[in-house]
């Protein structure tokens, strides 16, 4: 009943091997259940931290956590980002929480985007919420969106001729 343990153990591939001609199948078999154990829910990883001294040139992907407290030239997608009071991000940032603490250029996009007293921010601000407390300085635009994370071309011209037609009538 309970399979998916043991495709998943380690020691499943020694196994298979020691079946001889049933091992063929078993592996066709098994090729779409870990696509199966993919979805499933996996315990939450820890963030991964860019330290103080590390610069990167390049976009960083991950449905995970990053920290950021050294310098990132490039794009950063991500469920969490933390913008450490060091850190500074020349590019897009796109993930469900942004917490700037440190220096963005570039836009930001995100479902929740909070600037703390210490975040410089030179972009525009895509939201959904949205906090800026006393000290932080913001230069750019900000926008709020049920989708913020969406950037497809398509919904945005249409979401901008929505609001222009009500102010020609």
């Amino acid at each position: 009943m309970f399979s998916k343990s043991k495709i998943n153990e380690p020691n499943q591939g020694a196994k298979d091997g020691a079946d001889g001609g049933a091992n063929p199948a078993a592996k066709s078999g098994s090729a779409s259940k870990p696509d199966l154990a993919n979805t499933a829910p996996r315990p939450k990883a820890a963030p991964s931290t860019l330290s103080s001294d590390l610069v990167i040139t390049g976009n960083l992907k991950t449905t995970g956590d990053i920290q950021v407290e050294g310098t990132v030239e490039g794009d950063i997608r991500a469920h969490l980002l933390t913008v450490g009071e060091s850190a500074v991000i020349k590019g897009e940032i796109i993930a469900d929480d942004v917490v700037v603490n440190g220096r963005i250029v570039g836009r930001v996009r995100g479902l929740k985007v909070r600037l703390t007293s210490t975040a410089r921010v030179e972009g525009d601000i895509i939201h959904k919420t949205i906090a800026i407390e006393s000290g932080a300085h913001f230069e750019g635009s900000v926008q709020r969106q049920d989708d913020p994370l969406n950037t497809g071309s398509s919904k945005q011209p249409a979401a901008a001729a929505a609001i222009a037609e009500p102010a020609k009538s």
